[in-house]
């Protein structure tokens, strides 16, 4: 009876031992939940990338949509050596508005601003963008600057309208330092163009198009006379000089006559003028005539570069 009871022990020990796993079946096991660790690891990472960029991406979006009006005030002061400042900027860099502000450059004292405020609008237009201005003091509707950034270049069409872009009183030229605040010019200085574009490439810049400043009714505390008379200065494209810009001022009616010839490239500017009075204003225009250039008998001659 003992041996019969204990047969059946044995066939449960028999029956619920662990038989040993075949190799191949655990490598298998262990291949495929380590590919699938590996594929979680790099889903993990992979979205962790894409959610870096993503914020990257994001902040610079925002960074430009909001881009403070500094921004352009900054710019236009690198641009012009400090002569030309944006002041009071407000806004935003697409949407701004400032204080136009004429110097002397870095250290001069000497300043000058415009009444108002200049607005402007900055747009995307094509591969470039589109910077509309507006100043009710001294603008004619809106006039708009397109800029063209190329790989090393830069294009700055100044778009033409009909008759004149902007109108500047004479006097704001004084906040420039010497010799225009010793002149205390009175007047109006009007901008007027068909149409003017500006290349730069690499430090080069050439010119195409034409322009034409004029210096309406024109007077000086240096001279006793209440009236100068009215200048033209020309500027276009100089064919015998590509990539240079032409310059020619003449008179259009005045006691004081000037006159002149020059060219404007990367080199800088260089002209040759002069000036002169009529025999009978001569002892009111003397003064004035020391000032512009050097004397030479009852002339004054101009030389810049």
């Amino acid at each position: 009876m003992a041996r019969s009871f204990n047969q059946p022990s044995r066939w449960r020990t028999s029956l619920f031992r662990r038989r040993p796993a075949d190799p191949a079946s655990r490598a298998t096991e262990w291949g495929e939940s380590t590919y699938e660790g590996l594929r979680w690891q790099r889903a993990r990472s992979a979205g962790r990338r894409w959610a870096i960029w993503g914020a990257v991406v994001g902040t610079l979006v925002a960074v430009v949509a909001f881009a403070p009006a500094a921004w352009l005030a900054a710019a236009v002061e690198r641009g012009s050596a400090g002569h030309v400042l944006l002041a009071d900027a407000r806004g935003s860099l697409w949407n701004g508005s400032a204080v136009a502000v004429l110097t002397g450059g870095l250290g001069s004292r000497d300043a000058r601003s415009l009444p108002g405020r200049l607005q402007w609008t900055l747009r995307p237009a094509g591969l470039g963008l589109a910077l509309k201005l507006r100043h009710d003091c001294c603008l004619n509707g809106e006039p708009t600057l397109v800029l063209k950034p190329g790989f090393g270049s830069l294009s700055t069409t100044l778009q033409g309208s009909p008759g004149w872009i902007g109108q500047w009183p004479a006097e704001w030229l004084s906040g420039l330092g010497t010799p225009w605040n010793t002149l205390q010019l009175g007047g109006a200085l009007r901008l007027s163009s068909p149409g003017l574009t500006l290349h730069t490439v690499q430090g080069r810049w050439r010119v195409e198009g034409q322009a034409a400043l004029e210096v309406l009714n024109a007077a000086s505390r240096v001279s006793t006379l209440e009236r100068l008379g009215s200048y033209r200065l020309q500027l276009g494209s100089d064919p015998a000089n590509a990539g240079a810009a032409q310059l020619n001022l003449s008179t259009s009616e005045g006691a004081l006559q000037l006159s002149g010839q020059g060219t404007l490239g990367a080199s800088g500017l260089r002209f040759r003028g002069e000036a002169r009075a009529a025999e009978a204003d001569e002892p009111a225009l003397t003064n004035l005539l020391n000032i512009i250039g050097r004397r030479d008998g009852a002339r004054s001659v101009i030389a810049i570069g």
